[in-house]
C-alpha cells in the first residue's frame, strides 16, 4: 500500500511502528548525520524505514504501510495535527535511550537465567525442585555469565493447573533468598501479589509477571509499593486454555497495542517507565505463526519505550519450524537462533536456560559486528 491510498487513521488507535532499514556503525553514522536514520532506542543500531499500523475505525482491521521515515512524516502532516503528533512520539519513543533496568545498563544485551523452582515446567520441571540444588544451578548460571536469574515456582506452560500460593511460596523463597545474599539480581516469575510481596521481601529484585499485573488486583500496589522493576508480558487467556484456538488481527500490532495500554495503567499506578520492561509473551496464547510474526517485527515493542525481553528459549515452535519431533532440551540451536534474530532488532533482555551457549553466541555476535564496523576489536 501506498502512502497516498492509505485509510485515514482513527485518532484514538494506536499507532504502532516496527522499525526496518536497520543500520550499525559507518552507515548508522552517516544516515543519523543525514537524518535519514534515527536511533533504535538508544544506539547502536540505527532504523531509516518503518512498517506502520492503525485502525481507520474503533475495532477496525490494521491497515499497514512500509515507508521511509520521510515518507512518514508526510503521511502524517497530511493527516492533520493530531496525526503528525502521534508520529513524531511513536518515533520519539523509537528512538530514546533505555535507562538501565534494575541497575544493569543495557549497552549490551543482557542475559536472564531460567530457574523453575518446579516439578511439572516444559523444559526443567524437576531438575531444580529441591532447593539446594536450584541454589547450586543459580551459581553456575551466575559463573557461565548471566546477569539476572528468574526464579519461578508455578508452571505456566500450556495445559498447565494452578499451584496453591502457599506451595508456590514455599518453593521459591529459599532460593530467592539464598542467591540474593550471594549478591545475583533475582527476578521473581510469578502472578501472585502475596508471593511477589514475600519474594521481594527476600531479596528478589525484579517482578516477572505473565499476566503483565493484570492477574492479581493487588499486585499493582506491590511493585509500586516496593520500586520494583516489573517484566510485563503478553499473554491471551490463560496457561490451562491458552493455546485452544489463540486469535489475532495481526499477531505484532495487537501484541504492542495491548503492552502499551499496559504500560499506561503502571505508570498511572505510580510505576515509571524505565522500571519497565515488555515481553510479547512467544506460546502465550499464540501459534507458529503468530510467534514468527512477533519475532520477526519484534523491534516494534521498542515503541512501548521500555526495555524488551525476549523468552523463546526451548519453546515448542521450534520443533514445529523444524518438523522435528525434538524434545525441549535438544532446541538450543533453534533458541540462539531467535536470540540472535531479536538481539539483532535491539532487544536488550533474553530468558534462557542455556545461559552458556547464549553467552558465547553473543559474544561472537558482537566481536563480528564491531568488526564489520571497521571499529576493531
Amino acid at each position: 500500500m501506498t502512502r497516498a491510498d492509505t485509510p485515514a487513521p482513527d485518532t484514538t488507535s494506536p499507532l504502532v511502528l516496527a522499525p526496518t532499514g536497520l543500520l550499525r556503525g559507518p552507515a548508522a553514522d552517516a544516515a543519523l548525520e543525514t537524518g535519514r536514520a534515527r536511533p533504535l532506542a538508544g544506539g547502536p543500531l540505527a532504523f531509516s524505514a518503518v512498517v506502520a499500523w492503525w485502525r481507520a475505525a474503533p475495532g477496525a482491521a490494521w491497515s499497514q504501510m512500509a515507508t521511509d521515515l520521510a515518507g512518514l512524516a508526510a503521511w502524517g502532516l497530511s493527516r492533520g495535527e493530531v496525526q503528525a503528533a502521534a508520529v513524531a512520539d511513536s518515533l520519539d519513543r523509537l528512538s530514546a535511550p533505555r535507562a538501565p533496568f534494575a541497575g544493569l545498563s543495557l549497552d549490551r544485551p543482557r542475559v536472564m537465567g531460567i530457574l523453575n523452582c518446579t516439578p511439572d515446567s516444559f523444559s526443567d520441571g524437576g531438575d531444580h525442585l529441591a532447593a539446594e540444588v536450584a541454589v547450586a544451578s543459580g551459581l553456575r548460571m551466575l559463573e557461565a555469565g548471566a546477569d539476572i536469574l528468574d526464579v519461578g515456582g508455578e508452571s505456566t506452560r500450556p495445559g498447565a493447573d494452578p499451584v496453591p500460593e502457599d506451595e508456590e511460596t514455599r518453593r521459591v523463597l529459599p532460593v530467592v533468598q539464598a542467591l540474593a545474599d550471594r549478591g545475583a539480581i533475582i527476578s521473581i516469575d510469578t502472578r501472585r501479589a502475596a508471593v511477589m510481596d514475600a519474594a521481594l521481601s527476600h531479596g528478589a529484585a525484579i517482578v516477572n509477571d505473565v499476566t503483565a499485573l493484570t492477574g492479581d488486583a493487588e499486585s499493582l500496589a506491590v511493585v509500586a509499593r516496593h520500586r520494583a522493576p516489573v517484566v510485563l508480558m503478553h499473554i491471551q487467556g490463560e496457561p490451562r486454555t491458552m493455546q485452544a484456538d489463540p486469535t489475532y488481527d495481526r499477531a505484532i500490532a495487537d501484541v504492542t497495542a495491548w503492552l502499551a495500554e499496559r504500560v499506561a495503567v503502571c505508570r498511572a499506578a505510580g510505576i515509571p517507565r524505565e522500571r519497565m520492561c515488555v515481553d510479547p509473551g512467544i506460546g502465550f496464547g499464540k501459534t507458529v505463526d503468530h510467534n514468527m510474526d512477533l519475532l520477526s517485527h519484534i523491534g516494534a515493542l521498542h515503541g512501548v519505550g521500555c526495555a524488551v525481553l525476549l523468552g523463546a528459549s526451548r519453546k515448542s515452535f521450534i520443533a514445529r519450524l523444524t518438523g522435528a519431533d525434538l524434545a525441549p532440551k535438544t532446541r538450543g540451536p533453534g533458541s540462539l537462533a531467535a536470540a540472535l534474530s531479536a538481539v539483532a532488532q535491539g532487544v536488550q533482555i533474553l530468558r534462557v536456560h542455556d545461559v552458556a551457549d547464549t553467552v558465547q553466541a553473543l559474544r561472537v555476535a558482537r566481536a563480528a559486528a564491531v568488526g564489520m564496523s571497521g571499529v576493531g576489536t
